[in-house]
C-alpha cells in the first residue's frame, strides 16, 4: 500500500517557511476512517477502550503519534490489518498528536460522541468512508493538520427520486424505521 502526496506548496515568511501538502489516506474498501487531534500518551489506550466497548462486532485499528519525548507512533486495535493501516496513515501524515482510527462492521456514528468526549481528544477532522486527503502544513518545527478534503464536490441538488433513495437507504441499514 503506497501513500502518496498529491500537492506541494511552499510559502516563505519572516523567520522561516512552510510547505503545504495534501496526503491521501489509504484504507480498505468497506471501512471508515476517523482522523483527529489529541494531546496525551494515554490516548491510545483510552480510544481503544471506547472502541472495544462500543459494539462487540466492531473491528478496528488505531494509531496515535506522540509530539514529545520519544515521538513514537502508538498502535492499538482488535484487528491487526486495520491497526497496520492506521499506523501507515499516521506515519504518512507525520504530525504530532494526531490519531487515525480505521473501522469496519460498524459506523463512525456509533462511536463519534464517545470519541469526542474522551478527555484527550481536542478535535475531529473527519469521520467518513469517502476518499480523504489530509492538508498538512510543514515548518522547521514539524507538521500539523490544517484540515481535510472529505469526498467529492456536489454534483447537483437532490430531486424527489434522490430523496426517496436516501430515505430508503437509511431504512435499509437500520437507522430509520
Amino acid at each position: 500500500m503506497c501513500l502518496s502526496v498529491i500537492l506541494m506548496v511552499r510559502v516563505k515568511f519572516k523567520g522561516g517557511g512552510m510547505e503545504l501538502k495534501a496526503v491521501k489516506m489509504e484504507y480498505p474498501e468497506g471501512t471508515n476512517i476517523i482522523i483527529g487531534q489529541t494531546h496525551f500518551i494515554k490516548t491510545a489506550e483510552d480510544l481503544y477502550e471506547i472502541m472495544v466497548n462500543s459494539s462487540p462486532q466492531l473491528k478496528f485499528g488505531l494509531a496515535f503519534s506522540e509530539a514529545s519525548g520519544p515521538c513514537l507512533i502508538r498502535g492499538e486495535g482488535n484487528d491487526e490489518e486495520l491497526k497496520q493501516v492506521a499506523i501507515r496513515n499516521v506515519e504518512a501524515i507525520g504530525a504530532g498528536h494526531t490519531f487515525v482510527i480505521v473501522l469496519k462492521d460498524g459506523f463512525p456514528i456509533n462511536v463519534l460522541n464517545s470519541i469526542k468526549s474522551c478527555r484527550e481528544v481536542c478535535s475531529i477532522f473527519c469521520a467518513t468512508a469517502n476518499p480523504v486527503e489530509v492538508i498538512v502544513a510543514q515548518t522547521e518545527q514539524g507538521r500539523g493538520i490544517l484540515g481535510v478534503i472529505d469526498g467529492l464536490p456536489p454534483q447537483g441538488v437532490e430531486a424527489e427520486d434522490d430523496l426517496r433513495k436516501r430515505r430508503d437507504f437509511l431504512r435499509k441499514i437500520g437507522y430509520k424505521l
